[in-house]
């Protein structure tokens, strides 16, 4: 359990920083590991070495921000997610997803992991639930609300591969609840958050993390420790499921955000619990999404 604490001190070293140089060594030392452990821990428990996943990891912001912030030029995002210039990045493009960034078919490869997610949910009506909201309806009556954050520290439990199991997820809130009442933090505010988005990340390498803020604590076991900074968001509460959910970020990403005047900031998006979670239940929820913005 240690060294997985270690390991996502780590992660979330690589996520502060992806856009700088994320040495071996600056790395190892967040987890506190000499190098050359480093590299066989992490593989270890992360399943890839530490260069394929920052790789990854940066290929994959390239790839958020070339769907969700159009107006930057490739250029832009090479340097913004790390790459030391757009051709390092076009090369390292071409060999994760065979095809120049220029012309890649990013609509595309979007409906495909859509359709990964859409299999990997139950129900024999699955398709139907969770068919994408097309931009401009909004069935539910959605509206936004701008709001400013103030800078957070959350203890969190993360979970690897969320969406193979729902039992994983709540098991990680239950953990975490006991650990947070024997604190005084249980009625604190609950987030749930994940760094990817699975319509660009494949399902078994998403990571979700179970958190609560707190006013600050030391990592301990599975326990961790992350701060975030001040941020704006847009935010929509909602009382339902998964489905509803899943419309609600549509239309917030698809209809909202387009003509809104804001790009998503580099921060994930946020189920902020209104009350406890699961208060209602595993199949109700009621959350504010809170998708975090900045101007473009």
């Amino acid at each position: 359990m240690d060294y997985v604490q270690r390991v996502n001190r780590a992660i979330d070293h690589v996520i502060r920083n992806l856009g700088g140089s994320l040495t071996l060594e600056e790395i190892a030392r967040a987890a506190g590991f000499s190098p050359f452990h480093f590299h066989r821990v992490f593989k270890s428990i992360v399943g890839e070495t530490l260069a394929q996943f920052v790789k990854r990891q940066r290929l994959e912001r390239a790839l958020y921000l070339m769907s969700h912030a159009p107006r930057r030029s490739l250029t832009e995002v090479a340097l913004e997610c790390g790459f030391s210039s757009s051709s390092d990045f076009s090369r390292s493009f071409k060999q994760r997803y065979g095809s120049a960034p220029s012309a890649f078919d990013l609509v595309t490869f979007r409906d495909l992991r859509r359709d990964e997610f859409i299999d990997a949910q139950s129900g024999p009506d699955k398709a139907s639930r969770f068919a994408r909201l097309r931009a401009g309806e909004n069935p539910d009556g959605f509206e936004v609300e701008l709001r400013d954050l103030p800078p957070r520290t959350v203890a969190y439990t993360r979970v690897l591969d969320p969406f193979s199991s729902m039992t994983a997820v709540i098991s990680a809130y239950e953990r975490l609840m006991v650990w947070a009442a024997a604190r005084g933090y249980s009625d604190r505010q609950w987030l749930g958050y994940m760094w990817e988005d699975p319509e660009i990340v494949a399902l078994k390498d998403c990571r979700y993390d179970v958190a609560v803020e707190v006013d600050d604590v030391r990592p301990e076991g599975e326990i961790g420790r992350f701060q975030f900074p001040a941020m704006r968001v847009a935010q929509l509460r909602i009382k339902g499921g998964l489905e509803l959910e899943t419309r609600a970020l549509d239309w917030l990403v698809g209809t909202w955000l387009p003509t809104s005047g804001y790009v998503p900031d580099d921060q994930p998006a946020f189920e902020s619990w209104i009350g406890r979670p699961f208060a209602h239940g595993h199949e109700v929820f009621e959350i504010a999404c809170q998708f975090p913005i900045k101007r473009g």
